[in-house]
């Protein structure tokens, strides 16, 4: 069944958007659990000391975004292909 062009452009839309949002959402909660583990450590570095918790997870959120989409855009190149 061929599906009209609209459609399967909304789906890579919802398939993308989806996608990135678990990203963001993943990165954003191991970046931040990773710097709460970092400072309850029984050996405190100064780096852990120094770093920005905020910067540090909205860095792991952009992370998570990128990886996301591209996870999205691979799984539709994929399905493409094995039309």
């Amino acid at each position: 069944m061929q599906l009209p062009k609209d459609i399967k452009t909304k789906r890579l839309l919802l398939l993308v958007v989806s996608c990135s949002l678990a990203g963001v959402v993943v990165g954003g909660t191991a970046s931040w659990a990773e710097s709460n583990s970092c400072l309850q450590a029984s050996t405190v570095t100064s780096e852990c000391l120094t770093q920005d918790q905020t910067t540090k997870t909205i860095e792991g959120m952009s992370t998570g975004l990128i990886v996301g989409a591209g996870a999205a855009f691979g799984a539709a190149w994929q399905h493409r292909h094995e039309d």
